[in-house]
């Protein structure tokens, strides 16, 4: 019996090419798409989960209380790890201090390479489990000691030998190769560190880190623990919490252990609480998922039932041979069954040919999962599934024929046969159109945040890190030799990129200040040049200068800033920061330099040329780039020979900042042209077969006068009418979700009404050449073709 279904299937398939192209082609693009998003929820819900400890290794968070402004973030003063150690070491099974991630400038002879890397204390390598390919999880129990990643151990040693080897960090520590590890997949948290070098070296090198082992508002490092396995997160949360209370009273710390299972969905909070994160781009994509497939199913159901009057005699004939009806539904789900393999088929193909640019929009590293069981195992499944979804409707509303009315050429559809279709070709289109609006909205406001002023000139600078002590106290010379070259400007160095704050402070005071509030200022340090290199602009008072020696004493703070201090003329007013009196000298438009999406932050710009870290160099505009950065790379390296030459363009640091609403915009845009194309092929499907259905009406109107315009407007106007319906339906539910995305942010754009018209035009135009082409078709076909038979 089966046998018989499929082949009955295949044959109808073969004599039905155009509807068997654009139902196998439609429910590919909507498997292929599912599959897609599958593959990408996949990777974002495994995140980490390569690590064997990824159930009890956490992240300790801070969360600070500054004026009834609530923070948590991940930064923990130095004292907060022996704290812990001495007061609940048996809660916790492992403890490790950590720097940031940052760019290392690691030598190796005459070889340097830039990489990413972190120092950290022994038990960190064992608590990410590091899968180990030469050396121990425990080779930084020496602190000269470091272990690398495999990439860099072939990137730095010409051999690839790297055990034992002696390379040199940022020409500062001298560290030996105790151990190499397996590269850790890109959907780690860590998966750019390339080399893990032992925290003591850095300890004993930075004299800044020696003097923060008693500094309890100093929250500039990392600290990762460890729990018992079957421990419980929120009882040893509950006794940890207020640890740091009585070290640091001005913003009451909090701490907590923030598990590694949420750092990568769950990474935002709100009032100390995680609150959510990436996790709705995970709801976001699944349900647009689910959705695509569902149009590609409604084009199935649509044609099979638009086709339901060309396959009546075959259903009433078999139910006069004896066919009951279980075996007619069972050989139209064979049918669907058999299409969806089809389509199954042809989505792989399209997957892996898609998976490189899908890559490329999503910024994931997916491989097609071609040995794993799992996936197939799904696949399957997810294709019966379809399959059955698919052809349910067609197989209950075929196999429910009348047999005596279709036999006796009685049989008619109804009236109301035509509603289902209509439904579903509505729900198609509000689907569609509700894409375009969302996709419209999410790059207008990636628009307009690109469009605010920074209160800076980013064209033609670049940031370059010092990264070696060789550059420190050089500042007058090399700023003198860059400019005789000609091709920079003007030059400068601060504590911060451009683009970013590096440090927030307290500590600052005022006459009039309000007693019993701690407010937090951004504080970049600067040096004279660093306001006309950067161009920024001066609202009142004047910028640092060389003329003015008392300028050491100075301070230049931003609108924001002078807000909060309150002063009516600020200018000439102290500021007292640390116990040390500064007088402002100048205010500056409010620059943006974090999340081009929230206020500006109140900065204050120090001079002090001890704190520096960054480079800003402004290349002499007109000069060529590449001539200009090889003349900066000879000054550089004259003063750092051993050094690499390491740059970003500023303008390049401020794009990275939109990237995540820019790839959500991408993919935003592909799965609406894949649901419009979806959509259009139901639609031109159901306009052939209205066409054809409707051959003898139009060859009558032929003669009696009508005009291929009149013929035309009579077979586009229901088409017309439904998807005009779907652009009302999806306005209102396209504004209900969008406006609860934009309110995530504080800078946003405005939802103008035109968005509606242009999606609801485009979708209009678009449904009109669809239609069209079918109905000009048989509207200028020879009346006499269709009417030789009457």
């Amino acid at each position: 019996m089966l046998k018989n279904y499929i082949k009955i299937a295949w044959r109808n398939l073969l004599k039905n090419r155009v509807y068997s192209f654009i139902n196998i082609f439609g429910l590919a693009l909507g498997m292929t798409v599912s599959m897609l998003i599958g593959l990408w929820l996949w990777d974002e819900l495994s995140f980490n989960k390569y690590h064997a400890n990824y159930n009890t290794v956490a992240q300790i968070m801070t969360t600070q209380n500054f004026d009834g402004n609530i923070g948590t973030h991940p930064a923990t003063a130095l004292p907060l790890a022996p704290e812990l150690r001495a007061k609940f070491g048996s809660d916790l099974k492992r403890l490790a201090q950590t720097t940031w991630q940052f760019d290392m400038m690691i030598r190796f002879g005459d070889k340097v390479i830039s990489n990413n890397g972190l120092f950290a204390e022994p038990k960190f390598p064992e608590m990410l489990a590091l899968h180990m390919l030469e050396g121990r999880l425990d080779a930084l129990k020496d602190p000269n000691s470091a272990i690398i990643s495999k990439s860099l151990a072939q990137s730095l040693f010409s051999d690839g030998a790297a055990m034992g080897k002696t390379v040199v960090i940022n020409n500062q520590n001298t560290v030996k190769v105790a151990g190499v590890y397996e590269d850790m997949p890109a959907n780690t948290t860590f998966n750019a560190v390339n080399i893990i070098t032992a925290w003591q070296s850095y300890a004993d090198s930075q004299e800044w880190v020696r003097k923060s082992k008693d500094e309890w508002g100093n929250h500039s490092f990392q600290l990762f623990a460890q729990i018992h396995d079957g421990a419980s997160w929120d009882n040893i949360n509950t006794r940890i919490k207020d640890v740091a209370k009585s070290h640091f009273t001005e913003a009451a710390d909090e701490i907590q252990l923030f598990p590694m299972s949420k750092w990568h969905l769950y990474s935002e909070f709100n009032n100390g609480k995680s609150s959510g994160g990436k996790i709705r781009f995970v709801w976001l994509f699944g349900t647009i998922g689910v959705f695509v497939l569902l149009l590609a199913c409604i084009n199935f159901m649509n044609l099979s039932t638009a086709r339901s009057e060309k396959r009546a005699r075959e259903v009433g004939v078999r139910k006069a041979m004896g066919s009951v009806r279980g075996q007619l539904i069972g050989q139209f789900l064979s049918e669907s069954l058999v299409m969806a393999s089809l389509a199954c088929l042809v989505a792989v193909v399209l997957v892996i040919l898609f998976l490189p640019y899908f890559n490329s929009l999503s910024n994931k590293q997916i491989a097609f999962p071609w040995l794993n069981p799992v996936f197939w195992i799904f696949t399957i499944a997810f294709t019966v599934i379809t399959g059955l979804v698919a052809g349910s409707y067609p197989a209950f509303y075929l196999s429910g024929f009348n047999t005596v009315k279709v036999l006796k050429g009685t049989f008619r559809a109804g009236r109301f046969a035509a509603l289902p279709r209509k439904v579903l070709v509505v729900t198609q289109f509000t689907v569609s159109v509700t894409l375009i609006i969302g996709t419209i909205i999410v790059f207008r406001q990636i628009q307009h945040a690109r469009n605010r002023p920074v209160g800076y000139q980013r064209d033609g600078l670049i940031n370059v890190s010092i990264q070696s002590p060789e550059l420190n106290g050089h500042y007058d010379a090399i700023r003198q030799e860059l400019l005789q070259t000609g091709a920079v400007a003007n030059m400068a160095e601060s504590s911060s990129k451009v683009t970013s704050i590096g440090s927030n402070q307290i500590g600052f005071y005022w006459k009039g200040k309000q007693p019993n509030t701690t407010p937090v200022f951004g504080t970049v340090a600067v040096t004279h040049d660093y306001g006309k290199t950067i161009g920024w602009q001066l609202k009142q008072g004047r910028d640092y200068s060389r003329s003015f020696s008392t300028d050491t004493a100075g301070i230049i703070i931003n609108e924001a800033a002078a807000k909060i201090v309150g002063f009516k003329e600020p200018i000439g007013e102290t500021i007292i920061f640390n116990s040390k009196p500064l007088r402002v000298t100048g205010i500056v438009k409010d620059m943006v330099m974090e999340s081009p999406y929230a206020p500006a932050q109140p900065i204050v710009y120090v001079l002090n040329y001890g704190w520096t870290n960054e480079i800003i160099i402004r290349i002499t505009p007109g000069m060529p780039v590449n001539d200009a950065l090889g003349k900066i790379e000879q000054v550089i390296k004259k003063y750092d020979p051993k050094g690499a030459f390491e740059y970003r363009f500023v303008d390049e640091q401020y794009a990275s900042k939109f990237e995540n609403e820019k790839r959500i915009g991408n993919l935003a845009t592909l799965f609406a042209i894949l649901a419009i194309l979806i959509s259009s092929l139901g639609l031109f499907g159901l306009a052939s077969f209205v066409a054809e259905q409707r051959t003898k009406e139009i060859g009558v109107r032929k003669v009696l006068g009508a005009s291929v315009y009149n013929l035309w407007s009579l077979l586009s106007k229901d088409f017309v009418l439904l998807v005009l319906i779907s652009c009302f339906i999806a306005a209102p539910l396209a504004w209900y979700f969008l406006s609860g995305w934009l309110q995530a942010y504080e800078y946003r754009t405005n939802i103008s009404w035109w968005i509606f018209c242009i999606s609801g035009v485009g979708a209009m135009l678009i449904t009109l050449l669809t239609v069209s082409f079918q109905a000009i078709r048989a509207a200028i076909a020879n009346p006499v073709k269709s009417l030789r038979t009457e």
